[in-house]
């Protein structure tokens, strides 16, 4: 079945710009799905997300900026739901939407006939399964085999996809630990800073504030500037450049990771990476070959340790035979066809 001549429209957020500045990791996969359908030939493809956004594909939208971005007191709620009504009002003009973007396009799947595909991207509150669960006969496909809900039938598993190019291989390691991401409880990031003060290493963190308390109690008071620091979020050059000084990258989730970007990105960069054994690390993450999967603090100390005996040009190939956004598109275009032959 020759299906690049269907009509997709990817669905994205107006949380923040498509691809994004610095945080989004939604925002970074809708637009990797995107540009990568563009680049296999695909002819008719339109991403519905912010006016700013940038796509080689058609570009709609009816907030101009993030929500998260503009700086104004407008209500998310009000731009999510002119976001994805636009999108519904329009889906005759399609034959798939690649939802991106949560559970409210759900809320319209039964209105329309076009189908819609749900790319699950982690559930961000256990009552958020009460509108999955009403459209279980919707099409799901997972992130991961470890983030999926058992009362929901799914076509696939896809891993996210990265742009490999955008991250320089350096094989000599950097002398600093670095922590990246959401500075929240969730992703340990004061478990980071133990882990660096025990085995005597600077240690970096970036990332977007998202529980300012937590910053303040748990990690601001062990920032100095210089042994542990903190230089705010970073955009892709910047991640680029702090992941070329890096020994290792320290991801310490304390929930079960759903993907995890971070790991992806650190190894294609030739970092070796220490997650805690959690969600989906296990699947990303090759235990004594391109990191190490811990349990506690004391594990990823002396994991530090170990860290020298990884060879980080298997870092890079491990990404490169699994997790770039050609591995991802394919993947996708094979659901697409499921979907496309029973509708």
């Amino acid at each position: 079945m020759d299906i690049k001549h269907k009509r997709v429209a990817v669905i994205s957020t107006v949380a923040w710009r498509t691809p994004p500045r610095a945080y989004g990791a939604w925002e970074t996969v809708a637009s990797n799905i995107t540009e990568g359908l563009v680049r296999r030939g695909w002819s008719n493809v339109t991403l519905y997300a912010t006016g700013d956004s940038q796509t080689a594909a058609e570009l709609k939208f009816c907030v101009d900026r993030g929500y998260e971005e503009d700086g104004s007191d407008r209500l998310p709620q009000v731009s999510t739901v002119l976001h994805i009504s636009q999108v519904m009002e329009q889906a005759d003009q399609y034959d798939l939407i690649h939802n991106n973007f949560d559970y409210v396009p759900l809320t319209y799947s039964r209105l329309i006939k076009t189908p819609i595909l749900t790319t699950i991207h982690g559930f961000s509150d256990p009552d958020l399964l009460r509108v999955y669960h009403k459209y279980r006969d919707s099409f799901y496909v997972s992130i991961s085999d470890s983030d999926r809900d058992p009362g929901l039938h799914y076509l696939a598993t896809v891993y996210n996809g990265i742009d490999i190019d955008a991250l320089t291989f350096r094989e000599e390691p950097g002398e600093f630990l670095v922590c990246y991401g959401r500075i929240h409880p969730d992703k340990g990031v004061h478990l980071a800073i133990q882990v660096a003060r025990q085995s005597r290493r600077p240690l970096i963190i970036a990332g977007i504030i998202q529980d300012q308390g937590y910053f303040d109690e748990f990690i601001q008071p062990h920032l100095d500037g210089e042994v542990m620091r903190y230089i705010g979020p970073v955009n892709p050059q910047q991640r680029d450049g702090l992941l070329g000084r890096a020994l290792a990258v320290l991801h310490l989730n304390t929930i079960p990771e759903r993907f995890g970007l971070v790991l992806v990105e650190s190894m294609a960069a030739g970092v070796p990476v220490i997650a805690m054994d959690l969600g989906s690390c296990a699947e990303i993450v090759k235990h004594g070959e391109t990191g190490f999967l811990v349990n506690d603090v004391s594990e990823a100390v002396t994991a530090v340790t170990e860290i020298g005996q990884l060879n980080r040009a298997g870092c890079r190939r491990h990404v490169q035979d699994n997790f770039t956004i050609d591995h991802m598109v394919s993947a996708y275009e094979r659901v697409y066809e499921q979907i496309f032959a029973r509708t």
